[in-house]
């Protein structure tokens, strides 16, 4: 049962960073965490947006948030549709989760902007789901993206309009192909798009503190096995050399997937960029409101009509100045082969590419320090 009638704790937030709703004439009643609202003087200082992945939070930020504000932003990281505390959306399996596809999620990110009193952004900036949020944000609208950062997740472009339909056809195939496998396999995000994944996550045999934790950790670098390499094709016998966090055991759920991956007790105390009351943030908003409004993006993202309807965009590019870190042990680089390659191409200012050691998929938490200086670096110029 959804319990966002709860009452959130106050969050445990770094020096300078607040916390505060704005209503979006999206329907969103969005949580928001900023700092440097103002200079002195009372002038506005340019805007940097942090979008979130899944699942995560705006608090995945906090690391980002002051030292960016330091350097003379203003810097706000919502909790994105569907997530944390912000309201409004349909969390339903059965409802209106078309309301959570690419172009809305872009309309969020417009309309909490308007509701800033922002008509530009010095930089969008995202992570895992947020990085093509932050991408389709910066292609669809140059003019108000100035500049974009994608992490993990590399932006590909748009579907060819030309080959959308039999690319599609062939996606869904191979997927499908996947379960004929000796063992049996599944995507993770055909899965999250069933209409089980909330309850096999929330309600986790294992419970919900050790599902994320399990989750987060065997998704970093603190998990030696994480050792990605491109792959050749969208094939079922290519993505099964994925770990079973992105190709799962069939008909495993993911809290079965990760539960044999359950860090030590030395290991989580040796875990300081996810100390344990980091952890127990996530768990606290996760408990209160499950996953299924982050789930929601997945159902678009997996659907047939949602990927043809953005072949729309077709041939167009990111025009703005792009910048793309990830951790050398984040398998998102490669879950979606030759997406890495093409962003080369779709990107036509990519001014940083940056794959930063000691880090897996969480890069901005596991190596804070280092993302930093190259956001700094490239908001500085950008």
């Amino acid at each position: 049962m959804n319990k966002l009638t709860d009452v959130a704790s106050p969050l445990p937030l770094p020096a300078g960073v607040q916390s505060r709703y704005v209503s979006l004439s999206t329907g969103l009643q969005m949580h928001l965490l900023e700092a440097g609202q103002v200079a002195p003087g009372g002038t506005r200082k340019p805007l940097l947006l942090l979008l979130h992945g899944f699942p995560e939070l705006a608090y995945s930020w906090r690391h980002q948030l002051t030292a960016l504000a330091q350097a003379g932003f203003h810097v706000v990281a919502p909790d994105q549709r569907g997530y944390g505390r912000s309201t409004g959306s349909d969390d339903r399996y059965e409802g209106d989760w078309r309301a959570s596809n690419m172009p809305n999620l872009v309309s969020d990110v417009l309309a909490l902007l308007h509701a800033l009193g922002y008509t530009k952004v010095h930089a969008v900036i995202g992570h895992d789901f947020g990085s093509p949020v932050a991408a389709w944000c910066a292609l669809m609208h140059p003019d108000v993206f100035q500049s974009v950062v994608m992490m993990s997740a590399p932006f590909g472009g748009p579907p060819d309009a030309a080959t959308a339909t039999q690319a599609q056809a062939a996606l869904s195939h191979e997927v499908q192909a996947l379960q004929q496998l000796v063992p049996a396999r599944q995507h993770y995000q055909w899965y999250y798009s069933s209409a089980q994944a909330n309850d096999d996550m929330w309600h986790a045999p294992q419970g919900l503190h050790d599902f994320l934790r399990a989750y987060y950790h065997v998704k970093s670098a603190d998990w030696s096995a994480n050792q990605p390499m491109p792959l050749k094709a969208w094939q079922a016998v290519v993505l099964a050399a994925l770990p079973h966090y992105y190709v799962m055991p069939y008909p495993s759920t993911m809290a079965d997937a990760v539960a044999p991956f359950m860090p030590t007790a030395s290991q989580i105390q040796a875990c300081t960029w996810l100390t344990d009351s980091d952890l127990a943030v996530y768990v606290a908003e996760y408990a209160r409101r499950g996953f299924q409004g982050g789930l929601q993006w997945y159902r678009c993202s997996t659907d047939r009509d949602e990927y043809l309807a953005l072949s729309r965009f077709s041939g167009q590019r990111i025009i703005v100045p792009s910048a793309y870190i990830a951790g050398a042990a984040d398998w998102g680089i490669y879950q979606s082969p030759g997406a890495f390659e093409r962003m080369q191409n779709v990107c036509t200012q990519l001014r940083i590419c940056q794959i930063l050691p000691g880090a897996g998929h969480w890069v901005q938490q596991e190596q804070a320090e280092a993302v930093n200086q190259l956001l700094l670096e490239f908001v500085g110029t950008a």
